[in-house]
């Protein structure tokens, strides 16, 4: 018969031998020190954008040793942009930004109220298996190339929009905008949708137990309560349709211009980025410069949204238990 150490022994090599702590710390240490490295290389590749568009940009505006500089005054108050070799170069960014302003303001027009009433729908009335079919459809849809979405635009978009009026060209700012519109829609239901089913059940049952009906419940308690939320999609798909580049380049067109038609061809920053990089101009010539400070402009725009959106985020902001 076994002795009752040599059972004792034979169940603790069963339950198997406990780490030392020794072991453990350091484990710890290698995963914590894992994690920090990992945060660390974000910051530093931020920064290092950051530095690189600086230090380009500036090079621009104050001139190289083999160059004259442009100016940061007339840079962002010029009202023509006329980068290129073969006439009067002309350095003001304002047509771009204008073109990609005009952009965005069509896409939000066009997915932010469709995308509200989508994830209103999809959280308070749809069915839970109609949900999911359709949150499905919305992640295909967020999964499309953005390539596909330019040639979308140019292939089925503008040929309608011709057809209602012959003042469409085969490049327009509104087939651009609404193109760019189709593809953050995703974004702007996806997270307005988990943001409204965020919100506790029990406001709307007090809500209906107070008389209201279906729609009262989901505009009048539902939809404030969960406004930090949905500004929060609005404002990162707004910051998606500034920074679109693919869809602009094939189907807004290329000449830089001030105006708020959506009929005309307009030239956004990323659009004319893209031409610069996949054109003929050379490294060090002023037109490539110029890349880097319209994406500086391009970084500032959008870091300004970044930080107006986390200003209304704190005033809206709602906290429940």
């Amino acid at each position: 018969m076994m002795s009752r150490s040599a059972s004792a022994a034979t169940t603790s090599a069963a339950r198997g031998t406990p780490i030392p702590r020794s072991a453990r710390d350091r484990s710890e240490r290698v995963v914590k020190s894992v994690l920090l490295s990992f945060s660390l290389l974000s910051i530093v590749t931020t920064f290092s954008i950051v530095a690189v568009l600086g230090l380009e940009a500036w090079g621009f505006f104050t001139g190289f040793p083999d160059k004259p500089g442009i100016g940061i005054l007339p840079f962002f108050t010029g009202t023509e942009w006329s980068p290129l070799l073969g006439g009067e170069q002309k350095f003001g960014v304002l047509p771009l930004v204008c073109g990609t302003l005009l952009v965005t303001v069509i896409a939000g027009a066009f997915a932010l109220p469709i995308g509200l009433v989508t994830a209103i729908y999809l959280s308070e009335y749809a069915p839970p298996r109609l949900r999911v079919v359709l949150k499905s459809a919305l992640e295909v849809l967020a999964g499309v190339p953005t390539v596909v979405y330019g040639f979308f635009a140019l292939a089925v978009i503008t040929p309608a929009l011709q057809r209602v009026s012959d003042a469409f060209g085969t490049y327009n700012a509104l087939s651009a905008g609404l193109a760019v519109g189709i593809m953050i829609l995703p974004i702007v239901c996806s997270l307005s949708e988990d943001a409204l089913r965020a919100v506790p059940q029990s406001l709307r049952d007090g809500s209906s137990a107070l008389g209201g009906t279906k729609f009262d419940t989901s505009v009048k308690v539902v939809l404030p309560a969960a406004l930090s939320g949905i500004m929060a999609s609005f404002l990162l798909a707004l910051t998606r349709a500034i920074g679109e580049t693919m869809i602009v380049a094939l189907a807004a067109g290329g000449l830089a211009q001030m105006t708020m038609n959506p009929a005309s061809q307009v030239q956004t920053m990323t659009g004319f980025i893209v031409a610069i990089f996949t054109g003929d101009a050379q490294a060090n010539s002023v037109e490539y410069a110029s890349s880097y400070a319209v994406a500086a402009t391009l970084f500032i725009m959008t870091l300004a949204l970044t930080l107006a959106g986390t200003a209304i985020l704190k005033r809206f902001r709602e906290e429940y238990e």
